[in-house]
C-alpha cells in the first residue's frame, strides 16, 4: 500500500493520513526548503484525530486521486496535528480568524515558503456546494494568484504577519491599566446577561461547557453572596449531566452540544474536558454538598481511569466522534435494540426516562431527517420521574441502573471509536490537578495514586537530560519542546498534588518548573508569557495567548501558579510578576472580562482576602489528619495549605517555605497557623477553634 512521509510520525492524526495520495510532509524545515526550491506555496492542513469534519474532508478530498494530483502539482503539502503543535495551530488559527472572521477544524492555510499566510479557510469539499467552494475550483484560483499576482500575495502575507505580531505588542501595559474587583463584577454581569435561563449554559448553540465560567461564578457567589451566581452554576451542571452531552452508559462528557438543550453533542471525548469539568463539579459539591455533583465527578474519573489511562500512568488525549465512519454510531440506540436487551417492561420505563422515541431523536446531519436512532438523555431529574411514575426514587434508580449496565455491556460489543493515545504534558497536568483535587474532596487514595503516577510519568518520560520539559509522548518517544501551557498546567497539577499528599518533592518540582517557565517564556520587556519558548522558535511570530476558550490559556493558569508558588515560598518577585501579567493584559480583558474567566480566578485570589494555612504535627497522627480534613472539606479557593510534619521533612519544607521553620506543633498536638491577608491568628490546637476561624473569615483580620 502506498504511503507518504507521515508513515514515520507518531501522531495518530498524522498516521491516519499516511496512506493518502497527497504527498504530505510533517511540519519541519524539509517542507519549506522544498517550497523555496520549487517556488511553490505551502498547503497547510491542521486538524486532530478525534475531529469529525477532519475525517469528512479526508474521505472527500485527501483520499481522492484527482484532488491529490492537483494539490501535489500546485503546493508543498503539510499536515499538522493541532494537539502536537498548538503553537502552529494558535498562530494560523489567529490568521484565519483575522482573514475570514471565523475558524475551526479542519483548518486550511496557504503560506508563502517563509511561513507567512495569505489565504485561510476551514473545511473544503472536493466540489463546491451550498456556497462553499470546492478544492477542484479553489486550487486553480490560488495557483493563478501565486503565478500572476505574486506581488499582491506577498504584500498581503506581509500585512497579515505584521498584524499577528502587532497583536502582541498592543498588549504592552499602559501605566493606568488595572484589573480590580469591578472587573470581576463586570464579568459576572456579562455572564448573567448571556445565561440561558431555560437550559443553563451561556449564549446560543453550539454550547461549550467552558468549566472556568462555573469556577469563576462559584468564587463570585462566595465573594458576594449573590444566589444567582450559584444558580447559574447549578442549573448548567445539572442540565449538562441530564442531557446527551453526558454519556449515560460509559460516563464522561462529549466535547460540546450542537443545540441549546445539551441534547445532541459532537461525540468526541477529550481529556481536558473531563479534567476541567471534574474540577467544576467538585467545587460545586464543596459549595453545596449535593450528592449529584460528587457522583458525577467520580464517574468522570471512572471513565478516564478505565478508557484513557496508559499502563504506566499517563493519560491519553481522547476518543473519536466516529465509529465505522459514522459520527456517534457507538452511542446511539433504537427502540428495538433497547427492547431486545431489556425486555418490554423495563424497556418501556427506560425509554420514557431517557427520551427514547420510536422515530429517533437524532437527526442525520446532512439530510436533517430522523434516522430512528436516539441519544440517551434523562428527560427530568430522577426524583421527578419517580413521582411521575409513582415509584420510590430508590426503586426506580435501581431499575435504571441495572438497565444501563445491561446496555453498557451490549455496547461493549460494538466497534469502539478510535482512541488518540498521545500523552500530552499540558492535558495531563489538568487531569493531575483534577484527580488530586478529587482525591482530597472525595477522600479517595486511589485518585491520589492515579494523580501521582501521572505526575511521575511526565517527569520521567517527558523531560530532556537538562530538565527541560517536552510536550508529547507516544509509542516510547518524547518530542517537541514544551510550550507555556505544558509548564503552567503541570505546575497547577503539582500544586494540587502537594495539597493532597503533602510530599515536599511536589513543591520542589513545582518551584523548578516555575523557574523554567520564567526563564523560557516570560517577556521581561512587555510582561506576560509567550506561548513558545525562547529556545524553540520555528514560527515567524512569537505570540501571547490570554483568551480562555474551551481550554484556559497558559497565561491565565500561570497567573495563579505564580501567586500560589510566590505565597508558598515567600517570593515577592513571583507575586509581582503575576501583578504585571494582569497589568499587561488589562486593556484586552477590560473590553470583555467574561472571556477571561480563568484569569479572573487568579485575580480573585490576588484581590483576596486569601488565607495562608500551615498545619504542624506528627505524620499520620489522627489529630493532624482530622485538622487537614476539616480544611479540605471546605470550599476555600483563596487559600494556600502547607503541612509541616515533625522530623526531617520539616527541614526540607523550610528550605522552600521558610516561614514554616517556626510553625511547630504545640504540646505534641496538631497545631494550625492561620493567616488572612498577612494578618495572623494565634496558633490553634482545638478543632472547634479551627472550624470557627474557617467559617468566620472576618475573625482573621485580627493581627497576631
Amino acid at each position: 500500500m502506498r504511503t507518504n512521509r507521515l508513515i514515520h510520525e507518531k501522531s495518530p492524526y498524522l498516521l491516519q493520513h499516511a496512506h493518502n495520495p497527497v504527498d504530505w510532509f510533517p511540519w519541519g524545515p524539509e517542507a519549506f526548503e522544498k517550497a523555496r526550491a520549487e517556488d511553490k506555496p505551502v498547503f497547510l492542513s491542521i486538524g486532530y484525530s478525534t475531529c469529525h469534519w477532519c475525517h469528512v474532508m479526508e474521505r472527500e478530498s485527501f483520499e481522492d486521486p484527482e484532488v491529490a494530483k492537483l494539490l501535489n502539482e500546485t503546493f508543498v503539502c503539510l499536515k499538522v496535528d493541532r494537539e502536537e503543535r498548538p503553537d502552529v495551530d494558535d498562530l494560523y488559527m489567529s490568521a484565519c480568524q483575522m482573514m475570514s472572521g471565523s475558524g475551526g477544524w479542519p483548518l486550511t492555510i496557504i503560506l508563502t515558503p517563509d511561513k507567512r499566510p495569505f489565504f485561510a479557510g476551514t473545511y473544503f469539499p472536493k466540489e463546491g456546494r451550498f456556497g462553499r467552494p470546492g478544492l477542484l475550483d479553489l486550487i486553480p484560483r490560488l495557483h493563478e494568484l501565486w503565478v500572476n499576482r505574486r506581488s499582491d500575495v506577498l504584500h498581503s502575507a506581509e500585512q497579515i504577519t505584521g498584524n499577528l505580531g502587532a497583536s502582541v505588542s498592543r498588549m504592552a501595559p499602559a501605566p493606568s491599566d488595572t484589573l480590580d474587583i469591578f472587573t470581576l463584577e463586570t464579568a459576572y454581569r456579562e455572564l448573567s446577561a448571556s445565561f440561558d435561563q431555560d437550559h443553563g449554559g451561556f449564549g446560543v448553540a453550539p454550547k461549550f461547557p467552558s468549566p472556568h465560567n462555573f469556577t469563576f461564578l462559584l468564587r463570585q457567589w462566595q465573594r458576594s453572596g449573590d444566589p444567582h451566581a450559584l444558580h447559574m452554576v447549578e442549573k448548567s451542571l445539572q442540565s449538562m449531566r441530564l442531557g446527551g452531552l453526558w454519556d449515560h452508559l460509559g460516563y464522561g462528557f462529549h466535547r460540546y452540544s450542537t443545540d441549546e438543550f445539551w441534547l445532541v453533542p459532537h461525540f468526541e471525548k477529550m481529556l481536558y474536558d473531563q479534567a476541567l469539568l471534574a474540577i467544576a463539579y467538585l467545587e460545586t459539591f464543596q459549595a453545596t454538598h449535593e450528592e449529584t455533583y460528587r457522583a458525577t465527578a467520580l464517574e468522570i474519573f471512572a471513565y478516564v481511569r478505565g478508557e484513557l489511562t496508559d499502563s504506566e500512568g499517563g493519560f491519553y488525549c481522547g476518543e473519536d466522534a466516529d465509529s465505522e465512519g459514522i459520527e456517534g454510531k457507538f452511542y446511539l440506540w433504537t427502540v428495538a435494540e433497547i427492547g431486545k436487551i431489556l425486555g418490554p417492561q423495563t424497556a418501556n420505563v427506560f425509554c420514557h426516562a431517557y427520551g427514547v422515541e420510536p422515530d429517533g431523536n437524532f437527526h442525520d446531519e446532512s439530510t436533517g431527517q430522523n434516522s430512528g436512532a436516539n441519544i440517551l438523555h434523562l428527560i427530568k431529574p430522577l426524583h421527578e420521574l419517580a413521582a411521575e411514575l409513582q415509584r420510590t426514587q430508590d426503586d426506580l434508580a435501581q431499575e435504571l441502573s441495572d438497565a444501563r449496565f445491561k446496555l453498557f455491556k451490549a455496547r461493549q460489543q460494538r466497534v469502539r471509536p478510535a482512541r488518540d493515545d498521545k500523552i500530552l504534558t499540558d492535558w495531563n497536568g489538568l487531569m493531575i490537578a483534577a484527580l488530586a483535587y478529587g482525591a482530597r474532596v472525595l477522600e479517595s487514595p486511589l485518585l491520589a495514586q492515579a494523580a501521582s503516577r501521572a505526575a511521575d510519568f511526565i517527569l520521567k518520560y517527558l523531560r530532556r537530560s537538562d530538565g527541560r520539559l517536552l510536550h508529547r509522548w507516544r509509542d516510547g518517544e518524547a518530542a517537541i519542546p514544551a510550550l507555556l501551557d505544558d509548564y503552567a498546567f503541570l505546575i497547577w497539577g503539582l500544586l494540587e498534588l502537594y495539597e493532597t499528599e503533602f510530599q515536599v518533592e511536589r513543591l520542589e518540582q513545582a518551584r523548578e518548573m516555575t523557574g523554567q517557565m520564567l526563564e523560557h517564556f516570560w517577556d521581561e520587556e512587555g510582561g506576560g508569557f509567550f506561548l513558545v519558548g525562547d529556545d524553540a522558535l520555528d514560527l515567524p511570530v512569537r505570540r501571547k495567548d490570554i483568551y480562555d476558550g474551551a481550554l484556559p490559556s497558559g497565561n491565565s493558569v500561570a497567573a495563579l501558579d505564580l501567586l500560589r508558588v510566590g505565597r508558598i515560598t515567600s517570593n515577592a518577585d513571583l507575586e509581582a510578576k503575576a501583578h504585571r501579567l494582569f497589568s499587561t493584559f488589562a486593556a484586552t480583558i477590560s473590553r470583555y472580562p467574561a472571556g477571561y474567566a480563568q484569569l479572573l480566578n487568579g485575580l480573585d485570589f490576588a484581590l483576596g482576602p486569601s488565607s495562608d494555612i500551615t498545619v504542624a504535627g506528627k505524620a499520620g497522627s489522627p489529630s493532624l489528619q482530622t485538622m487537614i480534613r476539616v480544611i479540605q472539606a471546605r470550599f476555600l479557593p483563596r487559600k494556600v495549605l502547607l503541612v509541616r510534619h515533625d522530623g526531617a521533612t520539616a527541614q526540607r519544607l523550610a528550605k522552600i517555605a521558610s516561614h514554616t521553620k517556626e510553625q511547630v506543633s504545640i504540646g505534641d498536638r496538631a497545631t494550625a497557623y492561620v493567616c488572612r491577608d498577612r494578618a495572623c491568628l494565634r496558633p490553634i490546637t482545638e478543632l472547634h477553634e479551627l472550624e470557627f476561624a474557617l467559617n468566620e473569615p472576618e475573625n482573621l483580620q485580627t493581627p497576631g
